[in-house]
């Protein structure tokens, strides 16, 4: 048995090669010639062996391996401008003529940030990738007879070991494994149910059917006999769409997307399937949209380079000023001092010596940027994230899942966030529908969960206990058989396409095409109405405990333009009836005048995800006519789903209602507060789904980001149009936002591929910018990293990307910011992503509690870290101008060593670990205080410089305050006059630091005093006569330390210093404070509580839309009314006589998509007059 997967490679024009004409040559070659073509198979040929080296399974999504490791990494950290900075300063310190300070002072601390950065990124990397790895998933591998097997012909598998070729069987609630084409199931005519909620977002279940000619494999040795050889497209990200052609036999059969099963997708509703695997591992449609893993950097970064670059230019003028001065000092000074001390050998002239002179300084006042800087950011990234693993609010009892920073390099980021791109399914949604009140002729029923108790179900053995339904009343109505509420949940119980399965006596499962219709059909199940069973021809109900047989007449199925679904049944006694449900405005264009007021009294009653039900009354002549229409325009070859069209729309006319449900949207817990909250947060949420245009706007209600008293709803829609009729409509969306700028606009975009062409994708933008709200619908998931890829782009702005399944891992890996939720769809996104939690309303909290502080720790760490640098570095300078630019620093080397490594670590430390200006319930209270991070406020170009020219001003004080106080001892005690500096530099910065904190802790004490009193001690005891001892050339200066410090004029003068330098920073911060106020100033202020109507979720005005929302494509009418996925024996069951088959074409049409989607008009206004205001959020029927 020879299994071949093999694709066409497309020519440089971008049109494929002839395949019939490579077809003719192909069956020319012998088996062996076949396998061995080498630019067509999939896979390779060993040149040792005659087995066939198959392309297995593996993912790598790791960026490194053993041999890329050390060279990549070096060049992402080298990416930093200051790393290369300090390796040029290391150069030069190698050349004794103009170092005068040692190497080790350099390559120590460089080596020691490249080595820890690097095991971080090492550890980060082989983490992700090990978790990702589906190693551990395991299929059953058909193995063929011949092909380098000798195991038995079905084994158990890793996915890693899945090669293109295999045969694999797949069972009932597995993952797909690989892009397999269908050969066969456990379904009749190989037919087979998907859930594909892991590539497109969508929870109803999608058939798949397998060829006719491969339907009957399920046999071992028939598959093991099998010998077909696949021609198909080459790898892409496509999802909708599969091209191929299967040769087997002497024939040829052609191949679409309906015989795939894709990567990811679920298999549901069937025992067991058989596929030959097509693509594997990175040529899956799944991981082709799944983009490359790419290296973040923060916006920090990126601004710290910038002001690397900027102070290396600032130290090259200084070092410019102090060659020139020490070239002129040299030639009118200098001169006169060779008698004693002579030019070295190497010293030519006075300008030499300022070349010299100039890369001394260079080294010396390197100390600006110090690579400690680095250090201590890595520490305090490290120490958020931990800060976000350990918050217990975050974690998620229900399913024990913590919130992870799955990354210690974005933290700050999350303080900065402008755009927020959201996937919906599972990400807001739980995905599951409620039925929670209904409109049963002119009455409601249904009450608040609060207000009564539960319903006892306890009478009707078959219902579901999970069900739960608060108004008593309804039952007693059933009880007492009322004919209207009867007739209702017949309707709810007749009117679907919903699959039962019993497994046991009494124990029903309902697989239905939307979450939807299983809702409705298992409320009629627990209100007496249990759809047990039904064959092509008959649907069998328990009412009230007695069996009842309907026969099935016709199926008018649902689809996006009728917006309703039909069946016509005859009853027992013979009647026949047809039974409607569908969007309120359908259903309502089409009643029986007599039920015009039952309209007007039911209108007032909808609420959101509402469906109206309906029945018409049937006469068997005129249904007879009707009959043989159908019959004759179902096997019409031209427009047969225009008359099919028109024949339903005849006989659904005249209808009387019978009411109408309601059905809540299960969110997520907390998705709208949380929505509103980073709304006051001034952060726009983008939500880009795969659902359909209905759902995407019914979920954008439910959240609240769309609301009846808005004043503009623009959807901007296309099917198949020219780009000039989506410029156009876009256009006139975007003239009418131009109109009202101050108005809430929200804009709903029904998405196809050509909105994002060059010509239109900056229209696009440029409108959603306008908009408060964006909901992108029908969208891919490449389509989705490339609406983040548009918005980073074009507009600058730090983006987030949120999602729970495979189809966002390219959003997310796209984003700057990408977060996972661990949701029901799998763990590719958490996987994938740089930070994940368990719900939607966790992230309010990682945004506004974590990531504010993570920004404002970090702002506050970099102002203060660059004015103590330049405070403590910019001494040498001023000193250069007394010591005859001779290179001669102020401090001795230990001091210069252990400045920033000992003695003023841990204070900054401190402060970027634990510093915050409002607490964690302010934060989320007054989301407001979240801006300053978008606008760049508290770290930026302009405070840089302030804080360097503090700096500056610092260090001239500290060295003019001494010197002028003791000009004398400077020329003769030159240690003496060093001491003084340093120990008012340790003291004017550590008190500094103590006033720029906004919160206290016993941490920040210990560390500032602590950090004071380690200076003293090592102080005195570099100065010992002990250490003198042990190391006389390290440790000269025996005693200075003590004969200065105990001198009470040199105390004064430290006292005065540290008093001259804080007081003009402490007098401008009060001033700031009452003329500058920032945010959290002014809300600190504050001692009334926050309003808290804008927290609240809005409340809605009525509306009506329809339960279909989560039908997402045509229904299965005709694949139930054709018998094709029933079991022999259930279709044997029951048989009409009167029964008139359908098309024989019906897998064409019930396989055939339809992509219509309208511009739908904002019709709020005219339907206001039927609605009232709701006092609840939940969607409901007063």
């Amino acid at each position: 048995m020879q299994i071949q997967s093999l694709f066409i490679q497309p020519h440089a024009d971008g049109k494929t090669g002839d395949i019939s004409e490579f077809t003719k040559h192909f069956w020319s070659f012998t088996t062996q010639q076949r396998i061995a073509l080498p630019t067509c198979v999939a896979f390779c040929i060993s040149s040792t062996s005659n087995c066939v080296v198959l392309q297995d399974n593996h993912i790598k999504t790791s960026k490194y391996n053993i041999f890329t490791f050390l060279p990549i990494n070096l060049f992402e950290q080298f990416q930093r401008v200051a790393n290369g900075y300090f390796l040029v300063l290391l150069i030069l310190q190698l050349i004794p003529e103009i170092s005068s300070l040692s190497w080790f002072t350099t390559i120590v601390p460089l080596v020691l940030v490249l080595l820890v950065t690097a095991v971080k990124d090492a550890t980060d990397d082989y983490v992700s990738s090990a978790l990702y790895s589906f190693s551990s998933e395991c299929s059953f591998v058909l193995h063929a007879k011949g092909v380098c097997s000798k195991f038995s012909p079905i084994r158990i598998n890793k996915w890693m070991n899945v090669r293109v070729g295999d045969i694999i069987k797949l069972e009932n609630n597995q993952f797909v494994a690989a892009d397999i084409l269908l050969l066969c199931s456990s379904e009749p005519y190989g037919l087979c149910y998907i859930e594909t909620a892991e590539l497109d977002g969508e929870t109803n279940l999608k058939v798949r059917q397998a060829l006719t000619v491969t339907s009957d494999l399920g046999d071992i040795t028939k598959l093991m006999n099998f010998d077909g050889e696949v021609i198909c497209e080459p790898p892409n990200n496509k999802l909708d769409k599969f091209t191929g052609t299967l040769y087997w036999r002497d024939n040829k059969y052609p191949l679409d997307n309906d015989n795939m099963l894709l990567r990811g997708c679920v298999l549901r509703n069937t025992e067991w399937c058989f596929g030959m695997v097509i693509f594997a591992g990175l040529q899956t449609k799944l991981m082709q949209n799944c983009g490359r893993t790419t290296f973040k950097r923060t916006s920090i970064d990126k601004l710290m380079n910038t002001l690397v670059l900027w102070i290396f230019a600032f130290l090259i003028c200084m070092g410019v000023v102090l060659a020139i001065g020490n070239t002129v000092w040299e030639s009118w000074i200098g001169r006169n001092f060779q008698v004693f001390l002579p030019w070295d050998e190497s010293q030519r002239s006075a300008v030499f010596s300022g070349f010299l002179a100039f890369w001394s300084y260079i080294i010396i006042l390197n100390t600006v940027v110090p690579i400690s800087l680095y250090v201590s950011v890595e520490v305090l990234r490290l120490g958020h994230s931990y800060f976000i693993n350990w918050d217990r609010k975050m974690y998620h009892s229900q399913t024990d899942t913590a919130a992870e920073a799955r990354t210690t390099t974005l933290n700050e980021e999350l303080g900065q966030v402008e755009f927020i791109f959201s996937d919906k399914t599972g990400t807001l949604t739980q995905n599951i529908m409620v039925f929670r009140k209904c409109s049963i002729d002119g009455r409601t029923y249904g009450m608040e969960l609060s207000k009564t108790a539960c319903v006892d179900f306890s009478f009707n053995p078959l219902c579901d206990r999970r069900f739960r339904f608060y108004d008593s009343t309804l039952v007693e109505a059933i009880k007492l058989e009322d004919p209207a509420v009867q007739e209702f949940f017949r309707l709810l119980a007749l009117c679907h396409t919903v699959m039962p399965e019993e497994k046991s006596e009494g124990h029903l499962v309902y697989q239905a095409q939307s979450p939807d219709e299983g809702a409705l059909v298992n409320a009629a199940r627990n209100f007496g109405f249990v759809f047990r069973a039904r064959t092509p021809e008959t649907i069998t109900l328990c009412e009230m405990g007695q069996a009842v047989t309907y026969q099935l007449l016709a199926i008018l199925d649902f689809n996006n333009v009728r917006k309703r679904m039909s069946v016509i049944v005859r009853n027992p006694q013979g009647q026949i009836k047809l039974y409607s449900k569908g969007a309120d405005t359908v259903i309502f264009d089409r009643l029986d005048p007599s039920s015009e007021d039952l309209m007007y009294t039911t209108s007032e009653h909808l609420r959101l995800r509402t469906l109206a039900l309906a029945y018409k009354d049937l006469d068997e002549d005129d249904f007879e006519i009707w009959m043989k229409k159908l019959l004759f325009a179902s096997t019409v070859i031209e427009n047969r789903e225009d008359q099919l069209g028109a024949l339903y729309e005849e006989i659904e006319q005249g209808l009387k209602l019978l009411g109408a449900t309601a059905i809540e949207d299960k969110l997520q817990e907390g998705v709208a507060e949380t929505i509103a909250c980073l709304n006051l947060a001034d952060i726009k949420i983008w939500v880009l789904t795969g659902d359909k245009l209905e759902t995407a706007m019914n979920i954008g209600y439910s959240c609240n980001m769309l609301r009846d008293d808005m004043n503009e709803v623009f959807v901007v829609s296309g099917h198949t149009l020219q780009e000039a009729m989506l410029r156009r409509q876009i256009c006139f969306s975007m003239t009418l936002c131009l109109k009202k700028p101050s108005s809430g606009v929200r804009f709903v975009v029904s998405w196809q591929a050509h909105a994002l062409e060059p010509l239109l994708e900056h229209i696009l933008l440029d409108v959603a910018c306008l908009c408060k709200t964006v909901i992108c619908c029908r969208v891919t998931p490449m389509q989705k990293a490339q609406v983040v890829e548009l918005v980073k782009r074009h507009k600058r702005a730090i983006t987030l990307a949120i999602g729970d399944g495979a189809n966002d891992v390219s959003m997310i890996k796209t984003a700057h910011i990408g977060v996972g939720i661990s949701g029901q769809e799998g763990t590719q996104a958490v996987l994938a992503s740089d930070y994940s939690f368990a719900q939607f309303r966790y992230l309010q909290r990682l945004l506004l509690v974590h990531g504010r502080w993570s920004y404002f720790r970090m702002c506050n760490f970099l102002c203060y870290f660059f004015y103590k640098n330049f405070a403590f570095t910019l001494v040498h300078f001023w000193y250069g101008f007394f010591c005859g630019f001779s290179a001669q620093t102020v401090y001795d080397q230990w001091f210069i060593t252990l400045f920033n490594i000992v003695y003023t670590s841990l204070p900054v430390l401190a402060m970027g670990l634990f510093d915050q200006d409002v607490d964690d319930r302010t934060s989320l209270r007054y989301p407001g205080l979240y801006k300053p991070g978008q606008q760049n406020l508290l770290f930026n170009k302009r405070l840089f410089f302030l804080c360097t020219l503090q700096g500056m001003g610092t260090s001239f004080l500290l060295f003019f305050i001494p010197y002028g106080a003791f000009s004398v001892m400077v020329k003769e005690d030159q240690q003496a006059f060093a001491v003084t500096i340093a120990t008012s530099l340790v003291i004017v910065v550590s008190v500094q630091i103590g006033l720029d904190k906004h919160y206290w802790t016993a941490v920040n004490h210990l560390f500032i005093w602590g950090s004071v009193t380690v200076y003293f001690a090592i102080l005195f005891a570099m100065q010992s006569n002990g250490m003198f001892g042990i190391l006389p050339s390290n440790f000269p200066f025996v005693g200075t330390a003590r004969s200065c410090l105990s001198e009470q004029s040199v105390w004064l003068v430290i006292l005065l210093t540290t008093v001259v330098c804080v007081v003009p920073g402490l007098a401008v911060s009060f001033l700031r404070v009452d003329l500058f106020p920032t945010l959290t100033d002014k809300q600190s202020r504050k001692r009334e509580g926050p309003q808290g109507q804008n927290l609240r979720r809005v409340r809605r005005t009525s509306s009506r839309r329809s339960a279909y929302a989560f039908s997402h494509q045509q229904g299965y009418g005709e694949l139930i009314t054709s018998g094709k996925n029933m079991r022999a024996s259930a279709v044997s069951s029951a048989h009409s006589p009167g029964r008139t088959p359908h098309s024989s074409n019906w897998i064409e049409n019930m396989l055939k998509r339809k992509n219509e989607v309208s511009c739908i008009s904002d019709e709020s206004g005219d339907r206001a007059k039927n609605r009232l205001p709701s006092s609840s959020t939940e969607p409901e029927l007063h």
